[in-house]
């Protein structure tokens, strides 16, 4: 008599059985993480009408962006924690001792006067622009729909607060040397009234008061970044170069390293979520929503940076360029 087949226990991680092939380090860690998403009537296990709860039932379960599976979702870089904070390591000794080596050649004392009142305007104000991208990202880390998403966006998170506290780091070097100038005292009141920062900072605001996790992301990722990253890394790095700041420049570059791969990842996710029906109308419509405040806030910041003909034009078409390239 033929005696009942026994089930084979499951192995930990079987939800990646189906590869053939045994995990890598970043699925291991990174992979279907989410025990928010096991029950979406009551997504912490608990009364489904608590506040988080319903919270995440209608900004995450309920939002018109769809995907049958949203934990195929894989970063193209596979980072994780351990490889994010070695790279970084790396990144942050480059900006240190670009920091140390231009401070020891008395690189602030050879700035033009009328480029250290620019950069009291145009520059020590982005320290409440990159909190606002970081406080973004934060969000997106929460009400993402799949843990592989959620890493992607925390790595993210955590690049905002490194440029931010490299802005800190430079306007307390600026303070220090050029006292009177509004360093580290005038850049709240620069950064809620002058019209250099008023496009960019409606966007990123706005941008924070949607909570729909799809919107958010249309909003933060495919516009409100690549503004940043155009009008303000990328525009003012070249201002710098045309007025001597050449270490203001270079911490420019080393930022769009880390906004690099920002596009990778964003890229990959715009792909898989336009492989869904449906999912493409949505992201189209809400690109038209966003994309103008995107294109006047770089137009009012680049109409502000000396000696850059055209920067608005230019940094406008690289933004759409950037999302025309991942198929919008």
């Amino acid at each position: 008599m033929n005696q009942p087949a026994i089930a084979q226990p499951l192995k930990t991680w079987s939800h990646l059985a189906a590869r053939r092939r045994k995990p890598s380090e970043y699925e291991i860690v990174s992979t279907n993480l989410h025990y928010t998403t096991d029950r979406p009537d009551a997504p912490f296990e608990l009364d489904p009408d608590f506040p988080p709860a319903q919270w995440f039932k209608t900004h995450r379960n309920a939002s018109p962006l769809k995907h049958a599976d949203w934990n195929a979702f894989r970063d193209p870089d596979e980072m994780v924690y351990r490889t994010y904070n070695m790279l970084q390591d790396g990144q942050e000794n480059y900006v240190f001792g670009l920091l140390d080596q231009f401070s020891e050649r008395g690189h602030d004392a050879m700035l033009e006067p009328a480029w250290i009142q620019h950069l009291a305007h145009i520059y020590t104000p982005a320290r409440y622009l990159f909190h606002a991208l970081q406080m973004g990202s934060a969000y997106l880390c929460q009400m993402a729909p799949a843990s592989t998403i959620s890493n992607a966006a925390t790595y993210q998170t955590a690049d905002s607060l490194r440029w931010l506290t490299h802005t800190a780091y430079r306007t307390a070097e600026l303070a220090k040397r050029f006292e009177g100038q509004g360093f580290g005292t005038g850049e709240r009141t620069v950064w809620e009234t002058d019209p250099a920062w008023q496009g960019l900072r409606e966007l990123v605001e706005r941008g924070l008061a949607t909570y729909d996790w799809g919107e958010h992301f249309v909003a933060m990722n495919l516009v409100a970044r690549p503004a940043v990253e155009e009008a303000v890394l990328r525009g003012l790095g070249q201002a710098a170069r045309h007025n001597g700041d050449t270490l203001l420049a270079l911490l420019c570059d080393a930022q769009l390293v880390d906004a690099d791969r920002h596009r990778r990842w964003t890229g990959a996710l715009v792909k898989m979520m336009l492989d869904s029906a449906g999912n493409r109308p949505v992201l189209e419509g809400w690109l038209a929503k966003w994309a103008p405040l995107g294109d006047a806030a770089m137009e009012a910041y680049s109409a502000h940076l000396p000696d850059a003909r055209d920067a608005g034009g230019l940094a406008r078409a690289a933004a759409g360029a950037y999302r025309q390239s991942i198929g919008l």
